[in-house]
């Protein structure tokens, strides 16, 4: 499926070619932080299926509870995070962010990982009181 997709303040544009069935959900707690959220959920993105449009991310190392080492993409503008990758090795793959998609309502996640760090009230919030607007 092709989608395209851009931070914030547009100041990074981009579009992939993804399989659907391949978006996930990830309750690690490094996700929980960098995503400021319960939660991140990404698409992979083989490097051939990826490609920057508009704009050049700034990077952020972080080094996973395994050691490796992984590169967090965001905007220098509005700080968005676009996409991970791991710092070295090959074939390089993209964690798209699947909130800067434009298709992203058409993408629901296909399986979680990382469940043992999942706040334990996540699967309780569809029976909270919604709103159209605040």
């Amino acid at each position: 499926m092709k989608i395209d997709g851009a931070c914030h303040c547009g100041n990074i544009t981009y579009e992939a070619e993804v399989d659907p069935e391949r978006v996930e959900i990830c309750h690690c707690t490094d996700c929980q932080v960098l995503s400021g959220s319960a939660f991140r959920i990404v698409v992979p993105v083989a490097a051939q299926d990826f490609r920057l449009l508009i704009g050049l991310p700034r990077f952020y190392t972080k080094t996973a509870e395994s050691g490796a080492k992984r590169l967090q993409a965001f905007c220098p503008e509005c700080g968005t995070l676009i996409y991970a990758t791991a710092a070295e090795g090959e074939p390089k793959i993209y964690s798209l962010r699947l909130g800067t998609a434009r298709q992203r309502d058409r993408l629901p996640p296909k399986r979680q990982y990382w469940r043992r760090s999942a706040l334990h009230w996540i699967d309780s919030i569809s029976s909270l009181p919604k709103f159209e607007m605040e």
